[in-house]
């Protein structure tokens, strides 16, 4: 495959398909990677203190926090809120070098398995007006847009807000499975 040919690739799945493992968050993870790929993924990351309160609420069942590994080094992560029976995405972030590679997919997959486990009928995120790769992706896992809020961002740009319903439904399951294979 040319260099030009792996720029342009449109396949999610990591370029090996070997080595990448998605598992729960651990606070030792924050210093191993999740800061490094959350500074470079946004213009205002999470502090310390924010991750440490969102790992401390997964053990009350109320948040979800998973990380990407590709060969053992952090690459992504992602994370759940859980109110009622919807979920918000509320992270998802993917190291510089391993983007457009399937690991934002992989965590998304994952984090859809998470919210359809613990009942949930509908998800929730939201998405910068300007990011309209994620947007991409969000809609291949059937997010549709749903407003806007104004200036949510760095108190300048503003975020689409997506939601997707019905997630219990065997419908769905048939999208992720057709995400799961690259079909969709």
């Amino acid at each position: 495959m040319s260099v030009i040919e792996r720029m342009l690739r449109r396949d999610d799945r990591p370029a090996d398909g070997e080595g990448l493992v998605i598992e729960k968050m651990r606070k030792r993870d924050l210093k191993a990677g999740v800061f490094e790929i959350e500074r470079s993924a946004y213009p205002k990351p999470w502090s310390a203190g924010v991750f440490q309160s969102e790992i401390e609420q997964m053990k009350a069942g109320t948040r979800h926090y998973v990380v990407a590994r590709l060969d053992g080094r952090i690459v992504g992560h992602g994370g759940l809120w859980f109110t009622a029976d919807e979920a918000h995405v509320t992270n998802v972030a993917v190291h510089p070098d391993a983007r457009r590679t399937g690991v934002a997919t992989q965590l998304m997959l994952v984090l859809a398995d998470e919210a359809i486990r613990r009942g949930c009928n509908a998800w929730t995120l939201e998405v910068r007006v300007s990011s309209t790769g994620a947007q991409a992706l969000y809609r291949k896992f059937g997010f549709a847009p749903a407003g806007i809020r104004q200036r949510y961002y760095e108190n300048s740009e503003d975020a689409i807000v997506m939601w997707c319903h019905d997630i219990g439904t065997d419908e769905y399951r048939a999208r992720l499975d057709a995400v799961r294979e690259g079909s969709s």
